[in-house]
């Protein structure tokens, strides 16, 4: 597990923030990051209200407490949707895109991202402690690249060349926005979980079959089929991710959804460039010396610039809905990416799945073989019952109240016995040639 975590995390930078020291040592600023850690804070308390360790796009994080209708008007999500995340339920992998938010449940990874927040449902699983962890990570050194390109920006402005900020504006990473990044974390997370768990049943899997085709026993037989149940499981498990990254990818009118700061960001635009108008309009109303009474306004003509802004708004958002679906392409370069690594260890669990089905194959042969011997002995077996069973029947014979004159020859017992044996021999060899002429028997 300790070489996982290393893995899987990066050393931090400096202003990274661990999760495990974080609420025991006061930050720089004098507060917490997570105020009020503490293990009753991980179940359910009072009316549905249950704790979420809370990151914003600077990368700082705290615990909050939340109840069910809060969470639902802060994220503008229905209850079906949080009911996703209740860890009380088990649901499969799905990752939803809604008007401000996105929801994730993946695996043990079970959040709410919108345009400035992570909300993740607070708990001690390591994997969730990595997941916040490297959220952290990756949001401050995006922190940092951003204001080391400002730098630069202001330093080639003062030294009025343009190609120094060529230069460097060449070098600039092509950040994706702070939802997609929380998405991505949440992904590989996810991805990596998995393809350790396969890579842990492959460890344990292939010894165990090989010591089973050598040795078959019904202790070798049981832990193949406890391990094939877990195979079975974390396949299911695997091909419910790799379906959901599918149909997103396949969905352009849900990946369009999923930017939620593109979304806000027209809100914002669209919110005051009305405020403008409205500026706008009150001035010139304030400009016209004679006032207009509200009688001579015709009614037809408010009708008609109600209709008009309507159309535009429409229009507006028809446009931001097509730019959307046009522009989807960093999200799905980001799902297929991750599709093909779910796609490998679902590949990993076909592969050993298919191992396990050839041996269980060559013990069915292996099995049948020995059955096939075992009916090849009882036959011969029965044959030679049936030519000793002929001595029970001359005896039978001879042994009948009658006199005859060879009772009185003292070497008629001798050709009884000789003429018996031969008899029965020569029986016995027509039987075993006949089972080879029709090869129920090897040759």
């Amino acid at each position: 597990m300790a070489d996982l975590k290393e893995r899987l995390l990066p050393p931090k930078p400096a202003s990274a923030i661990n999760l495990r020291e974080a609420s025991y040592r006061p930050s720089a600023s004098g507060r917490q990051p997570f105020q009020g850690v503490d293990v009753l804070g991980l179940k359910k308390r009072g009316q549905g209200i249950r704790s979420w360790i809370r990151v914003d796009a600077s990368g700082n994080s705290q615990i909050i407490e939340v109840d069910k209708f809060t969470m639902m008007r802060r994220c503008d999500l229905p209850a079906r949707d949080l009911r996703l995340l209740d860890p009380l339920f088990v649901y499969p992998s799905t990752i939803l895109g809604r008007e401000k938010a996105i929801v994730v449940n993946l695996e043990q990874i079970r959040c709410i991202i919108t345009a400035d927040e992570v909300l993740i449902l607070n708990s001690l699983d390591s994997y969730v402690l990595q997941y916040v962890v490297e959220l952290q990570r990756r949001l401050t050194t995006t922190a940092v690249g951003e204001v080391w390109q400002s730098d630069n920006a202001d330093l080639s402005r003062r030294r009025g060349s343009r190609n120094f900020d060529n230069v460097y504006g060449s070098m600039s990473p092509d950040y994706l926005p702070f939802e997609f990044r929380a998405l991505e974390v949440a992904l590989e997370a996810a991805c990596t979980f998995l393809d350790s768990q396969a890579a842990e049943l492959e460890i344990e899997a292939y010894p165990l079959l090989d010591e089973l085709t050598s040795k078959i026993s019904t202790l070798n037989l049981e832990r193949a089929r406890r391990l094939k149940s877990r195979l079975v499981a974390l396949t299911r498990r695997v091909q419910k991710v790799r379906d959901e990254i599918e149909q997103l990818m396949d969905d352009d009118g849900d990946m369009a959804e999923m930017y939620l700061t593109e979304k806000k960001r027209r809100m914002e635009s669209s919110f005051y460039g009305e405020q403008s108008l409205m500026g706008f309009k009150s001035i010139d109303a304030a400009s016209v010396s004679a006032p207009v009474s509200p009688v001579s306004s015709p009614p037809d003509f408010r009708k008609l610039e109600k209709s008009l802004s309507i159309a535009r708004s429409r229009h507006g958002s028809m446009r931001s809905t097509e730019s959307n679906t046009e522009s989807i392409d960093e999200l799905e370069m980001l799902l297929e990416a991750y599709f093909v690594v779910i796609d490998s260890t679902l590949n990993k669990l076909t592969s050993l799945k298919e191992y396990i089905d050839d041996t269980e194959d060559f013990i069915n042969i292996q099995l049948d073989n020995v059955r096939n011997q075992l009916i090849q002995f009882e036959l011969l077996l029965t044959t030679a019952t049936f030519v000793v069973a002929i001595f029970g029947v001359v005896a039978g014979i001879f042994g009948m109240n009658f006199e005859i004159q060879m009772f009185e020859d003292p070497g008629a017992f001798k050709w009884v016995l000789m003429i018996t044996g031969a008899v029965g021999f020569i029986i016995f060899c027509a039987f075993v040639w006949f089972f080879k002429y029709r090869r129920l028997m090897p040759l």
